[in-house]
């Protein structure tokens, strides 16, 4: 186990609670039109919270829409967000089916839009991981705890 990370990461339980957490997380979202469950406050430096957006993506091996609640630095008219997993060694899911088909839909608020979802290479990377850690520091444990380079995600409006 990497220093630092919370032992129950590793749970046999964590993944299961995590995805009933984030199933009430975007119910909320959705049931209230956006007005609640769009900033997250737990551990943030940010007094407001930092903002949260539904990613909707195309399932790689079932075709079907998925949807995950994820934490978001809005950019001008494009929204980053960080395929994480919590620093685990592994890709999320969201992020293999955004490889594989980059048409997603961002919801923050109210409105849904049509992006295209892309991963930031090189300089770019460099320059939004540094905004990122600035603006949610522990997305820097994250990358301490795990041997992968944590890929940053740029969704843009679709053409």
């Amino acid at each position: 186990m990497p220093d630092g990370r919370p032992r129950f990461f590793d749970s046999a339980l964590f993944a299961p609670a995590m995805k009933l957490v984030t199933r009430g997380h975007i119910l909320l979202f959705r049931a209230s039109g956006g007005r609640l469950g769009r900033r997250f406050r737990f551990g943030s430096a940010f007094p407001s919270g930092v903002p949260v957006c539904l990613l909707t993506t195309i399932g790689r091996k079932s075709g079907e829409p998925r949807t995950m609640a994820l934490l978001c630095m809005p950019d001008g008219d494009r929204v980053v967000i960080v395929a994480s997993r919590g620093g685990t060694g592994r890709h999320p899911q969201w992020y293999l089916n955004a490889l594989a088909e980059p048409r997603v839909a961002v919801r923050t608020g109210r409105h849904w839009r049509p992006m295209v979802a892309r991963t930031a290479g090189g300089d770019e990377r460099a320059e939004l991981w540094r905004r990122l850690v600035e603006f949610y520091p522990e997305y820097g444990a994250y990358q301490s705890w795990t041997d992968r380079t944590i890929p940053v995600v740029v969704c843009e409006p679709a053409p």
